[in-house]
């Protein structure tokens, strides 16, 4: 690798094997390494890699590699936590994009602002949370979001999206749509509202109440169980490659619930505010007995069939080709067709 000339932080022919948590090789034609927004605005000026293709990388928790990328990758560090606004309403917290997510998370505890508890642990970055409007335990990244900065990389504007901007969607957002390699997310606000209410729907959640006897957990020990219940299920990614939960959980209607339960009365689903009823993929895989099998050497995981893993020295293809049996399996068995989570690149 080569450092490129000018003020960028750039290599070419760089390897992105350790900038994805599932550990797959994948050589950038070209890396930028973004600590500011006025890294950004170099890109868009460059005369190379101005007019080039990019691709944005954050954590890289959200992402399987199948190839080389023939583009500038920009990877996203810009840094820095802050409170830019109280009042009886709300804590309203700035992140900047290229900050661990749940650094953020635990920081916001520590000084006293709760409200992303339920959040806590999800791999990836700051700047990637909303393009994936991530969610766990009862509450997604939209019921928790304000406003984020962007800088688009064709004119270097900056621009302020709103909730309504960002068209969130499940584990959807505008930046995987018509924004998908346009813009740049630099920074994120979050709304954390007064006074703070807990949010206990989920049964692992329920659980812990009833064996602990605490049913009024604050902020605080909802984070630390949290925090439990993923270690527990999870499988971290400096010790085994992976991305996380490989599938969003299906949404069906209440009909096509009721025919499913009619056949496996045991099925996992949580019924929504709008009348459907989204479906545990993880459950769905495990009883079409995935847990733990492999194919070549990318599998998956034996505590948790919702998480697929890199064993030591997969491939992208591999992960895609295990992913796809998957995806059979479950539709020939329920007629439900699972979708991935990352970005299959």
């Amino acid at each position: 690798m080569t450092p490129s000339p000018g003020p960028l932080n750039a290599q070419h022919r760089a390897s992105l094997r350790e900038h994805n948590t599932f550990g797959l090789p994948a050589v950038a034609r070209t890396l930028v390494h973004l600590a500011s927004e006025a890294d950004v605005r170099r890109v868009v000026d460059h005369p190379e890699y101005g007019r080039a293709p990019k691709f944005i990388l954050g954590g890289g928790s959200n992402v399987v590699f199948t190839h080389d990328v023939d583009a500038v990758v920009l990877k996203v560090e810009i840094a820095g936590l802050s409170l830019v606004h109280e009042d009886a309403q709300a804590w309203i917290v700035e992140a900047g994009a290229g900050e661990s997510w749940h650094r953020l998370v635990a920081w916001t505890l520590d000084q006293g602002w709760p409200g992303l508890e339920n959040l806590a642990l999800i791999p990836g970055s700051v700047g990637a949370s909303p393009v994936q409007n991530i969610g766990a335990y009862g509450v997604e990244l939209k019921d928790r979001f304000e406003s984020l900065d962007a800088i688009d990389l064709v004119t270097g504007r900056k621009v302020t999206l709103g909730a309504t901007d960002c068209h969130f969607g499940y584990r959807d957002s505008v930046f995987k749509q018509h924004l998908a390699g346009k813009s740049v997310i630099t920074r994120v606000r979050f709304r954390l509202p007064k006074p703070w209410q807990p949010v206990l729907g989920y049964l692992d959640l329920e659980r812990r109440m009833q064996e602990t006897g605490n049913h009024q957990p604050d902020a605080r020990t909802v984070f630390d169980w949290i925090c439990a219940i993923r270690r527990a299920k999870l499988p971290d990614p400096a010790v085994i490659g992976n991305a996380g939960s490989f599938f969003k959980n299906p949404v069906v209607t209440p009909e096509q619930c009721r025919d499913i339960i009619g056949r496996d009365p045991e099925i996992v689903h949580y019924p929504m505010p709008d009348g459907t009823v989204k479906l545990a993929a993880g459950w769905l895989i495990d009883a079409c007995g995935w847990k733990g099998k492999s194919v070549g050497r990318a599998g998956v995981y034996d505590k948790q069939a919702l998480v697929l893993v890199n064993r030591g020295g997969a491939s992208g293809a591999e992960v895609v080709t295990l992913a796809r049996a998957i995806q059979e399996s479950v539709y020939g068995r329920f007629g439900i067709r699972l979708e991935p989570e990352p970005i299959i690149v």
